[in-house]
C-alpha cells in the first residue's frame, strides 16, 4: 500500500469519543464506506497484500467483514465464504464457540464450505482482542483448511489481538498503537 493510500484510508476513518461507553474511542468506518474512491483504495490494498499469500478463497466474518470480503473476492477472482452468527445459514453448518469479554458467542459456516487442504484468507473490519479471528481460524483448521493470512482494515494494536493469531500472517491496513 502506498503512503498516499494509507493517508486516504486513515482520513476516512472517524474517531467517535465515548462510544459505546465513556473512555472508548470508536473507529467509525461509515465515512470510508460512503466514499467510492476510498473503498476502492481499500479493496486494492487488501488485494495487493493477500495476493502474495495465494489464498484459494476469501472467508468474510459477519457482518462488517462482508463489506470488504465481497469486493475483495471479486477483485481477486476468488470464491467468498461467509461466517455468520447462529441461525443465519440455510444448510448444515459447523460451528465454534468462543469467549468474549462478558460471556460467549458462536460462529457458523456451511459444513461443505472448506475444502481439506485449501488455503483461505480471513477478512474482517477490526482486529481487537483477537477472539473472533482466532475462532474463525480454528474452525477452518478443524475442517481441514489452512489459514493463509488474516486481513483487517483496522488493528487496535494496544489490545494485543495479533498475539492470539500465532504464525498466521496478519495484514492490517491501519494500525492504531
Amino acid at each position: 500500500m502506498s503512503a498516499n493510500s494509507a493517508v486516504v484510508i486513515r482520513s476516512l476513518i472517524r474517531d467517535v469519543p465515548d462510544f459505546p461507553k465513556p473512555g472508548v474511542v470508536f473507529k467509525d468506518i461509515t465515512p470510508l464506506l460512503a466514499h467510492p474512491a476510498g473503498l476502492s483504495t481499500v479493496t486494492a490494498a487488501f488485494a495487493a497484500r493477500l495476493r502474495a499469500h495465494a489464498p484459494e478463497a476469501i472467508v468474510a466474518v459477519e457482518s462488517r467483514g462482508f463489506l470488504f470480503g465481497a469486493p475483495l473476492a471479486a477483485a481477486l477472482g476468488l470464491p467468498l465464504i461467509i461466517v455468520r452468527k447462529p441461525g443465519k445459514l440455510p444448510r448444515a453448518t459447523e460451528s465454534i464457540s468462543f469467549a468474549l469479554e462478558y460471556g460467549t458467542d458462536s460462529l457458523h459456516l456451511h459444513a461443505d464450505a472448506i475444502r481439506p487442504g485449501g488455503r483461505y484468507a480471513i477478512i474482517d473490519d477490526v482486529l481487537a482482542t483477537g477472539g473472533t479471528a482466532e475462532a474463525v481460524a480454528a474452525l477452518i483448521t478443524r475442517l481441514g483448511g489452512t489459514v493463509a493470512a488474516q486481513a483487517f482494515l483496522i488493528e487496535l494494536g494496544f489490545l494485543g489481538g495479533r498475539s492470539r493469531l500465532g504464525a498466521v500472517p496478519v495484514e492490517s491496513l491501519e494500525i492504531y498503537a
